[in-house]
């Protein structure tokens, strides 16, 4: 039932099978519909996501009232509001379905125990964070050292398959322009 989530944490740390069903024990599955909410602003973020199938996204509105993509998560990716999801704090950010999505779940109340009862997932999910990080200041960086144009190109270069998938307002967004930019960029092309 499990098995993807196994899998990628299997590349990261060694889990026995007694680990395995520990970890199933505090897990829960769930599916979402296109566009369906798993988190809204204001709401403290109760979970954490592993995406077995589809795409998520994690945004928030801008004081011009336009919608702000800050991550994507498509299959073997996590995501979470984490600073709502670590802090239980509310958040300042939506997490939506951009398609139909099944997702691996560990609440948060799980959380702590989970690491508790299997502390090597402390370094699976240590791995996981810096990567995400990473991420982060990559696109940061580009942002703002890149010309709209090249941030495209080099995003299809990377993901060319994911450019596909997502609708074009939401890559827009989350390569820091407008939609209406996209498709001059793609009519170029």
């Amino acid at each position: 039932m499990y098995s993807a989530l196994y899998n990628h944490i299997n590349k990261f740390i060694d889990l026995s099978s007694e680990e395995q069903e520990i970890l199933a024990s505090l897990l829960k599955s769930f599916s979402f519909k296109k566009k369906a909410y798993l988190h809204e602003v204001g709401d403290i973020c109760r979970a954490n996501y592993f995406v077995v199938k589809g795409c998520l996204r994690l945004y928030f509105v801008d004081i011009k009232g336009a919608e702000q993509t800050t991550q994507f998560a498509i299959e073997n990716w996590w995501i979470s509001d984490l600073t709502s999801f670590i802090f239980q704090k509310p958040s300042d950010f939506y997490i939506q379905a951009a398609e139909q999505t099944e997702v691996i779940a560990i609440e948060h109340r799980h959380y702590d125990e989970m690491l508790a009862k299997i502390p090597k997932l402390e370094k699976y999910f240590r791995s996981i964070y810096q990567k995400l990080h990473q991420a982060s200041q990559i696109r940061i960086k580009y942002l703002y050292s890149q010309t709209a144009e090249e941030r495209y190109t080099n995003f299809n270069k990377l993901f060319p398959e994911f450019v596909q998938r997502v609708p074009q307002y939401m890559l827009a967004s989350y390569l820091g322009f407008t939609p209406e930019f996209l498709s001059k960029i793609r009519a170029k092309k």
